[in-house]
């Protein structure tokens, strides 16, 4: 693999680190500067009233999770600021949230967040600050290639791999991105050994996992007092109703738990969600093998580097922390046609697809519909 620019030996870069509190970003704040860089932190403050967000460790934008930065950055040795993005944050990546599971769609809101706001508008303010790049704690790397352009790919960890939630970043973002934690072959305990050497109170800081501006984890609650309720009907695939609910935005296709059906499937095996309209306010459900999907299509592509050309080989990956599956796929105007080798489950509109060729990341698009291998089941459309 080439250097960036950001990595070559003997380059000194302006470099703004984005110091969410936790371990990864304070340990790759710390090899920046330790790489010879000049550092600054910053914290994002993404809530208007940051007192409304619980104690603890479990978000990523926390009270709590400011003042940890604060203090890492000062063990680091370098200014620390905290900057106020709660309004830009609320508008991209909070109201679009709502309005996803509105339409009966499963945004990825750390996937947003990334792209409109760590490497859009934290970026563009930082390098019309004079900074060169900004530096976060995602585990993956930034390669140069022959011609100067710039890849993305995946970590040398893929335990730890993150690129799933970086592939909407475009080639310009990628030039300005510095990534210290990507190419490291560690464990995360090791990660905290190292932070605890530097000494580093994050260092046994938990990692975070619920979305930060849900304050109490309860996703479902959060949509009820956004959209409020609307009881609507749950129907099996002939239309046979089967329960009731009190807002279709509260379920995700492949969601098995917490339908409370008041009428058992006739083979007496579990029903899963599969569709969810909310033209008229139902939801779909019915067995495990109707979440088969076979192909999809996908809108809003955003590509690390050229679009492809053609159709092609590639791997896909469908969420965070899932597998890579083989696919064929093609760009057709703007939209991403995709077909698997074989049928993958679970498959939600709203979903980001990311394309891979070998470690490089392709590109990222926003799964519109899908297809299902049962010739009875249309393709659920949004």
């Amino acid at each position: 693999m080439n250097e960036t620019p950001q990595s070559a030996p003997g380059k000194r870069l302006r470099v703004l680190a984005a110091m969410s509190g936790g371990v990864d970003s304070a340990v790759a704040a710390a090899r920046a500067v330790e790489a010879g860089h000049d550092v600054t932190g910053v914290h994002l403050a993404l809530s208007a009233n940051p007192q409304s967000f619980r104690t603890g460790a479990r978000g990523c934008c926390t009270v709590e999770d400011s003042r940890d930065a604060r203090r890492a950055a000062d063990v680091i040795g370098i200014p620390f600021y905290v900057w106020d993005l709660a309004d830009r944050f609320r508008q991209d990546v909070v109201e679009d949230f709502v309005a996803e599971y509105a339409a009966g769609r499963t945004p990825n809101p750390c996937l947003r967040c990334n792209e409109k706001i760590k490497f859009a508008a934290l970026l563009d303010k930082a390098l019309a600050l004079g900074f060169d790049a900004v530096c976060t704690g995602h585990y993956a790397t930034v390669v140069e290639r022959p011609d100067g352009g710039r890849e993305l790919h995946r970590a040398s960890d893929m335990a730890k791999d993150q690129s799933y939630v970086l592939g909407v970043l475009d080639e310009r973002q990628l030039a300005h991105a510095l990534f210290p934690l990507g190419d490291t072959r560690t464990t995360k305990d090791e990660i905290r050994a190292e932070a605890e050497r530097r000494g580093l109170a994050v260092a046994r800081k938990p990692d975070s996992h619920d979305i930060c501006f849900i304050a109490d984890g309860d996703t479902q609650g959060f949509l009820a007092r956004r959209l409020g309720t609307a009881e609507g009907d749950i129907v099996d695939r002939d239309g046979t109703r089967v329960g009731t609910h009190t807002g279709a935005y509260g379920f995700t296709v492949g969601q098995r738990k917490g339908l409370r059906l008041g009428v058992p499937a006739d083979d007496g095996k579990p029903r899963y969600v599969l569709d969810i309209s909310p033209v008229n306010n139902t939801v779909t459900v019915g067995p495990a093998e109707a979440l088969d999907v076979t192909a999809l299509t996908a809108i809003r592509p955003r590509w690390c580097g050229t679009p492809p050309t053609g159709a092609a080989a590639y791997t896909a990956q469908l969420r965070a922390h899932g597998d890579d599956v083989p696919v064929t796929a093609e760009l057709s105007g703007e939209e991403l046609r995709v077909s698997f080798a074989e049928p993958v489950r679970g498959v939600a509109p709203g979903q980001a697809v990311v394309l891979y060729d070998g470690s490089r990341v392709v590109g990222s698009a926003t799964i519109a519909t899908t297809t299902s291998h049962l010739e009875e089941k249309p393709p659920v459309t949004v």
